[in-house]
């Protein structure tokens, strides 16, 4: 029986994964979570936690975030091809 063993990640391999449009994208929804997060959490006067705001804030705010997201990616010059949500597959918000 051979044993296969993770290799570790090397700092080109992290790179990669910090400059893939996928990372870019999970970080900016991260970033409208915790934002949302805050405010909830201040407009309520308790902390609401993560798990919370995460999933108020898919049921409420993603679809729209995205769709305004794909809207401004798609813009000339601004690297539409690098969005995994720019394509013209998705649903798109009227």
């Amino acid at each position: 029986m051979t044993s296969h063993s993770k290799e570790p990640a090397t700092a080109s391999s992290r790179e990669f994964v910090k400059q893939s449009s996928l990372y870019q994208e999970f970080l900016a929804e991260r970033e409208e979570i915790l934002k949302h997060k805050w405010l909830e959490s201040e407009r309520l006067g308790y902390d609401i936690g993560f798990e919370r705001a995460l999933l108020d804030w898919i049921r409420k705010h993603r679809e729209g975030w995205r769709a305004a997201r794909r809207q401004t990616l798609s813009t000339p010059g601004s690297g539409a091809s690098t969005s995994p949500f720019s394509s013209s597959s998705h649903k798109q918000a009227s």
